[in-house]
């Protein structure tokens, strides 16, 4: 087994953990949330009371879903971000009222709340974690299996006198891809890793996602320098 098929079947393994656990801990806190409306005004009325709580986790899925497409198009989104904190938070600190306002025999152990801020909370930091390998999936269109396969032919001329014998791209240093990167930003007015890849790839030459973050180090403060200087002098 290769590490490529390994890294596949681990994630896969954990999407799947991930999927299960945010499932769960979403029913059992939406399940407690319609006991918890049950017991105060809409226990009359069985529909009412299990469709209370969407109004509440509605936003947490609206806010999800808004996230996970701008983790695709790998932005970040506000609002996203606002619907599902404060869905998440409005759970959490539900779930936990409940308890208190289940009855009034007094006090209630420690554990009753624990065991009803668990659910929410594990909904929430199971949904981080899928966020995070989806950023970290597509922030590494490079290292994937295929994308080699989809780059453009390259003209003849670049073929012939920028790649070596074996047909291997020729190599080239830090300080050479970054004047190539300075070039890509002086002429699109901005530089981001996909235009310095399709820079060095018309170069004839090739650069990982190490490399690319080598150079996009380098010419950040110069970026922001110019940007800056730009601004001063509009």
């Amino acid at each position: 087994m290769t590490k490529q098929t390994a890294e596949r079947y681990a994630l896969v393994a954990a999407g799947t953990v991930i999927i299960a656990l945010t499932a769960g801990g979403f029913w059992l806190s939406y399940a407690h949330l319609a006991e918890v409306a049950g017991q105060h005004g809409l226990k009359s009325s069985p529909i009412r009371q299990w469709a209370w709580p969407a109004t509440l986790d509605a936003f947490i899925v609206a806010g999800e879903l808004l996230m996970l497409r701008a983790g695709l198009r790998r932005v970040t989104d506000g609002w996203a971000i606002g619907l599902t904190a404060t869905g998440s938070v409005g759970s959490i600190v539900l779930n936990v009222a409940g308890v208190s306002g289940a009855s009034t025999s007094g006090a209630k152990p420690l554990l009753d709340y624990v065991v009803a801020a668990v659910p929410p909370t594990a909904a929430l930091l199971a949904f981080g974690v899928l966020m995070r390998q989806i950023h970290q999936l597509v922030d590494r269109p490079a290292d994937r299996p295929g994308s080699a396969s989809v780059q453009a032919p390259e003209p003849p001329s670049q073929v012939s006198e920028g790649k070596p014998r074996g047909g291997r791209p020729a190599s080239a240093s830090v300080e050479e891809l970054a004047e190539i990167g300075r070039i890509a930003a002086a002429e699109h007015g901005k530089l981001t890793r996909d235009l310095l890849r399709m820079a060095v790839r018309d170069r004839g030459l090739t650069i990982g996602s190490e490399r690319v973050t080598d150079v996009m180090k380098i010419l950040k403060p110069e970026l922001e320098a110019n940007a800056d200087t730009s601004s001063a002098s509009g």
